[in-house]
């Protein structure tokens, strides 16, 4: 009779230690520093359309994070914004606005149609039409509300103004009032040649008030009487002081 032998259970195979990952190195302040350069160099690029093979000076519309224009700056009104719409239907851009005009446009933005705060906005421009007009500016609602609602709105409120419908709020992005379902309630002046004149957000009377100093001359376009520091301004102060501290690393790295 055959004995039949067990088979002994092979050992375990040995457990292989796991790789250990190298941690990155701790960025440096200079690093640092760096990064935040790039990342405003970038923006920039991508609001003035000298990015992605863009050819330079063609503008678009800014990406998030991107640098709105402000009271001063100069922009590219081709393609600026994007396409948008008039209350009537009729389609239209911010480049075609300004050609249309004598001397500029205004937009002031309100985040909906024939609610309160946005109607007395509307009727505060209404009311201040023709001053605000006598010297050549065009003015002009700007909403994400439709040509319905918009229509509506200005017929109730003889507004002796056109209202502008932009849904998808390119031209209101580009022009750094976008809010999180709507517009933000500001004002965005631009003269013939594309200079901005004013570039905030405001109350109603507020909004009123910043095309009232441009008319009267009030209003610079070189800082000075300028308006409470937005958080684009702020951008742009922290920007320019990045560099600097980029300037003043790297010089102490070459000595």
């Amino acid at each position: 009779m055959v004995e039949l032998r067990k088979r002994k259970t092979p050992p375990p195979a040995p457990v292989r230690p796991a790789k250990t990952q190298k941690k990155a190195a701790p960025k440096t302040k200079l690093d640092k520093v760096k990064d935040a350069v790039k990342a405003k160099v970038e923006a920039v690029k991508e609001f003035s359309g000298k990015s992605n093979g863009e050819p330079s000076g063609k503008a678009v519309v800014p990406a998030a994070g991107a640098i709105a224009p402000k009271a001063g700056d100069t922009i590219s009104l081709t393609s600026f914004g994007g396409e948008v719409e008039t209350h009537e239907g009729t389609k239209t851009t911010l480049a075609k606005l300004v050609e249309e005009s004598k001397s500029g446009v205004v937009l002031f933005t309100y985040p909906k149609a024939s609610t309160p705060g946005c109607t007395k906005q509307a009727c505060l421009f209404r009311d201040s039409y023709e001053p605000l007009t006598v010297g050549g500016l065009s003015i002009y609602g700007l909403s994400t509300d439709s040509p319905k609602s918009n229509t509506t709105f200005k017929t109730k409120q003889n507004l002796p103004y056109p209202l502008i419908c932009d849904p998808s709020q390119a031209l209101i992005s580009a022009i750094g009032l976008k809010g999180p379902k709507s517009a933000k309630r500001g004002v965005f002046v631009v003269d013939k040649l594309g200079k901005v004149l004013a570039a905030e957000p405001g109350s109603p009377d507020g909004t009123v008030a910043v095309v009232k100093k441009i008319v009267d001359g009030g209003l610079t376009t070189d800082g000075s009487n300028a308006p409470p520091v937005t958080d684009s301004v702020a951008d742009d102060k922290e920007a320019a002081q990045t560099a600097s501290e980029v300037a003043e690393s790297a010089a102490k790295v070459d000595s």
